[in-house]
């Protein structure tokens, strides 16, 4: 019988290879990730695939049993960073993620008590400055990835369209 080395799953000299293999892929997207969102236009991006995400989850809120949070970590990793946006959309799209943040609270606490809570989560006043936001980040974005050019874009084998 050919069980000389194996054990479980065969050679032991190809868990030696695939093992740290996966572990740099794991740590190559991890640091494309923080990396990607270096300049204004792919800040802008993050932001609005949040807010894109956020539209889908606050469309649909009525219709879940188990209601979803908002998502809000490209905001938090870049809050500091939006200066290249006017003050107006600034101020919308931070209006925004702070009632996120507060319904996402809601959400924690009517998941901890049950579907009784739901009923005082409304979604309602989150929608117009969450449309504001988009439409604004949208022309935006419009605007300044043609004055940057398509070399302004994500580049790489994976093209970074995995979590954005």
């Amino acid at each position: 019988m050919p069980e000389e080395n194996g054990g479980l799953f065969g050679g032991g000299s190809s868990w030696q290879i695939i093992i740290p293999l996966v572990v740099l892929i794991a740590v190559s997207f991890i640091m494309r990730r923080r990396r990607s969102e270096r300049n204004p236009q792919e800040i802008a991006t993050s932001i609005i695939l949040d807010l894109n995400q956020n539209q889908k989850i606050i469309d649909e809120f009525d219709y879940q049993k188990r209601p979803k949070k908002l998502k809000t970590g490209s905001w938090k990793r870049n809050e500091a960073k939006v200066n290249f946006l006017d003050e107006s959309v600034r101020s919308d799209i931070t209006k925004f993620f702070s009632m996120a943040e507060d319904f996402n609270l809601q959400v924690d606490s009517a998941k901890r008590y049950g579907t009784v809570h739901l009923s005082s989560i409304s979604v309602e006043r989150m929608k117009e400055p969450l449309t504001k936001s988009r439409e604004a980040l949208n022309e935006w974005l419009k605007s300044n990835m043609e004055q940057a050019g398509p070399a302004a874009g994500r580049s790489g084998c994976m093209g970074g369209g995995f979590g954005g």
